[in-house]
């Protein structure tokens, strides 16, 4: 499978790992401290091929995501959860440890960020469907991130991903009534 974008990630083990799961091309960022230069090149690659950032799930991860959003508008996005993401032997979470499957999974997925929504998701809405501030809510903003393709955010960031992503409440809404469903069946 040959990947048109250039996919920017964390590091040269993250490399090695995309290419182990497909041909592409990628930029290293070489942390969440991302210099003027490796944004230029960023720039470069969304102008002529389009960029898919893939970067860890944990903090750095979201860091590095924020500020190539803010300085090179119109990246895709790609996920892998944090379970896919685990050290075999408990040594830490990056892209580097997930399985080719995963990563191409997560690429074939990828999505642009927007800025803004025809309909907003309120506050009001995630705390009626039980995504904040209630026993089960991380599980369910975990299979929220996992259907809807956005990956998992906490309580504070939920809303936020959501409208970045442009959910609509139509898409939300039906993922809230699986997620409700995959409950009742439990």
């Amino acid at each position: 499978m040959k990947v048109k974008e250039i996919i920017v990630v964390e590091g040269k083990d993250d490399t090695t790992a995309i290419k182990r799961a497909l041909d592409a091309d990628t930029i290293e960022t070489n942390g969440s401290a991302i210099n003027q230069e490796t944004i230029e090149k960023i720039r470069l690659a969304q102008k002529t091929r389009g960029v898919i950032v893939l970067t860890d799930p944990d903090y750095p991860g979201q860091k590095i995501r924020n500020t190539i959003k803010e300085h090179v508008p119109g990246c895709k996005h790609a996920f892998i959860e944090k379970v896919d993401a685990l050290h075999k032997h408990g040594k830490g979470v990056g892209v580097e440890h997930a399985s080719s499957e995963t990563i191409r999974k997560a690429l074939s997925d990828a999505q642009i960020m927007h800025e803004k929504v025809v309909e907003e998701i309120t506050h009001e809405d995630l705390l009626t469907a039980g995504l904040i501030g209630g026993d089960g809510a991380r599980e369910r903003r975990e299979k929220l991130g996992k259907l809807l393709k956005i990956g998992f955010a906490n309580g504070k960031q939920l809303h936020k991903r959501l409208m970045m992503f442009q959910i609509s409440r139509e898409a939300f809404a039906e993922a809230i009534q699986s997620i409700r469903q995959e409950e009742e069946h439990a």
